[in-house]
C-alpha cells in the first residue's frame, strides 16, 4: 500500500495514479453493477464511478474503462441499467468485477420494459437511455437519461466500497442533520 502522506505535499509533476487511487479510496461509494445488452451480448460490470447529475431532466453518469467489454455493449444497445447492490450481493459485485466477468444468466435477473437486464435482487435500479459520451482519459464518461426506476429491496442495507474493499455499513445510527 502507498502511504497517503505522499500525496499531501504540493506536486509539480503529474500525480501518480496509484497515489490518486489510494487518496480517492478514502471516499466511500456505493457499489453498482451496470448491465446492458440483450441475448448473448448481455453483459455487466461492477462500477463505483456513478453519480446523480440532474433531477430535471433526470440524468446520471457512469464511467467505464475504455477497454471495458461492457462499453461497446452499452454503445450498441443505446442504454444501460445501474443496479445498486445490497450487502448480501457482495459475491455478485466480485463476479462482475474482473476482466472475465460473470454472465448475466448466472445471476437472478429480469428484462426491463426496454429489454435491458435488471438484477432482480438489487437494492434499486435506474434504467437509462444513453444521452451522451465524453472522453475521460482512460475512461469514457457516459451520461444517461433515466427512463424507468425501481427500489424493490429498499429496506436492505447497501454494499459500499471504502479503502479498496467492499464493506458493510457498520452503524445503524442516522447522523442528525444541520
Amino acid at each position: 500500500m502507498i502511504p497517503v502522506s505522499q500525496a499531501i505535499p504540493e506536486q509539480l509533476g503529474p500525480v501518480d495514479g496509484r497515489v490518486l487511487r489510494t487518496v480517492c479510496g478514502h471516499f466511500a461509494t456505493g457499489v453498482t453493477v451496470i448491465t446492458s445488452g440483450g441475448g448473448e451480448n448481455a453483459a455487466g460490470a461492477t462500477v463505483n464511478s456513478f453519480t446523480s447529475v440532474s433531477l430535471e431532466p433526470a440524468l446520471v453518469l457512469i464511467c467505464l474503462h475504455d477497454n471495458s467489454r461492457l462499453l461497446p455493449v452499452v454503445q450498441e444497445s443505446g442504454g444501460f441499467v445501474v443496479n445498486f447492490l445490497t450487502q448480501r450481493q457482495e459475491p455478485v459485485a466480485w463476479a462482475f468485477a474482473g476482466r472475465r466477468t460473470a454472465r448475466i444468466e448466472e445471476v437472478p435477473h429480469h428484462r426491463s420494459v426496454h429489454d435491458l437486464p435488471v438484477l432482480s435482487e438489487a437494492l434499486a435500479h435506474l434504467e437509462c437511455r444513453l444521452a451522451a459520451e465524453y472522453d475521460g482519459g482512460d475512461h469514457t464518461i457516459l451520461l444517461g437519461e433515466v427512463v424507468s426506476l425501481g427500489a424493490p429491496a429498499g429496506e436492505e442495507d447497501p454494499l459500499i466500497f471504502f479503502q479498496g474493499a467492499m464493506r458493510e455499513l457498520g452503524d445503524d445510527r442516522v447522523l442528525p442533520g444541520r
